[in-house]
């Protein structure tokens, strides 16, 4: 509880060191009705509120201010572990594209929504990582307000695309073991293509409207985000008029990117179990197991990481380094371990990979 003082106390010294009485004044000063202080004052406002139209009554800042952690000792060595996941994100899941994209035997349904997962993964990652070390690892933590939201757009869209290929993939194992016969019939290319387009149409749509209410609020308490990055709860959050669209449609994307997603794939599991009782050989029954280790792993990374800090908020208070550090970890993490769990755990990947570093020593001798 102390601690919990301390940090609130240091974030309001925080916002008057940084930001001047007579700043903020200017940056959340309502243009005013009277003629006569309009034109004394029109300049400054034309400056500092430049994100305004001539008519609108929001008030937007010109940037934001990241927080991030607060008095954490060598923090800056947890940047450059997430700078190392960062490459080894990026150059894992181009590999995987590469392998796709080039072996004409991985021109199947289920890994072109591999490929997806992949790419989802590298734009998660890009979106969230370089911008996290350039703001905390070389102290530029403002943001500009329409740089902010595009932040925010690009990191939940890759992030909710990443659990809806994983629901996809989720339904890919469950036709291929329920309906082993059906599979080629009702898991086809065309079919494929429409699931993945309908993901990205949805996905897009719903980000698209998160984002767009941002713009209806007005920012005349505080602009120190209380995140890593701009995150949508901590900057609906400051608004200083009626944000209850912007709290039902967070509550709507936890819903259907979060938690419709898990339970749709653990049912996906359920009927894999009944299915996999009535397999008479146990070797029959690890074969099925095995098919579906990789993508296991993978929901199991992605999701319990998430669910755990939102459970965990909700039943007692968490720090904010806590909460953070939880989070940063439950985005960074998944789409650095996906293309080598992949690599590892899926027979036809892995015999692809050993023919072609034979093929490269070969060459080089």
């Amino acid at each position: 509880m102390f601690l919990y003082c301390k940090y609130e106390t240091r974030l309001n010294e925080l916002e008057d060191s940084f930001f001047p009485h007579s700043l903020l004044r200017r940056l959340w000063t309502k243009k005013s009705k009277s003629k006569k202080k309009r034109r004394n004052h029109s300049s400054n406002m034309n400056s500092l509120n430049s994100t305004l139209s001539p008519n609108t009554t929001f008030v937007h800042p010109p940037f934001f201010f990241i927080n991030g952690f607060y008095d954490i000792p060598h923090a800056k060595y947890y940047y450059v572990f997430l700078c190392f996941v960062f490459v080894v994100t990026v150059l894992g899941n181009s590999f995987v594209m590469f392998i796709i994209y080039t072996e004409r035997s991985f021109h199947t349904p289920k890994y072109m929504a591999i490929f997806n997962l992949a790419v989802a993964d590298v734009g998660e990652s890009t979106a969230l990582i370089p911008n996290l070390i350039a703001t905390f690892l070389f102290d530029s933590q403002y943001i500009s307000f329409d740089a902010c939201l595009a932040n925010m757009f690009f990191v939940f869209f890759f992030s909710n695309l990443q659990a809806l290929t994983l629901t996809v993939l989720a339904y890919d194992r469950l036709v291929a073991i329920c309906l082993p016969l059906r599979y080629h019939a009702i898991i086809t290319m065309p079919a494929m293509v429409v699931m993945l387009t309908v993901v990205w149409a949805c996905d897009s749509f719903v980000l698209i409207l998160m984002v767009s209410l941002i713009t209806r609020l007005s920012f005349c308490k505080s602009i120190v985000v209380q995140s890593y990055f701009c995150d949508h709860g901590p900057i609906y959050r400051m608004a200083c008029n009626d944000n209850l669209a912007n709290s039902i449609m967070a509550k709507l994307c936890t819903v259907l990117f979060l938690y419709l997603p898990f339970i749709l794939t653990v049912l996906s599991y359920v009927f894999i179990a009944f299915a996999l009782f009535k397999v008479a050989s146990w070797e029959g029954r690890l074969k099925a197991i095995k098919t579906c280790s990789a993508h296991l792993i993978l929901v199991a990374l992605y999701f319990l990481p998430i669910m755990g800090t939102y459970i965990a908020a909700l039943t007692f208070t968490l720090h904010p380094n806590a909460r953070i550090i939880n989070t940063s970890l439950a985005y960074a993490i998944p789409p650095m371990m996906n293309p080598i769990i992949y690599v590892l755990s899926t027979e036809e990947v892995k015999e692809f990979s050993k023919q072609l570093f034979k093929r490269k020593k070969n060459n080089h001798k």
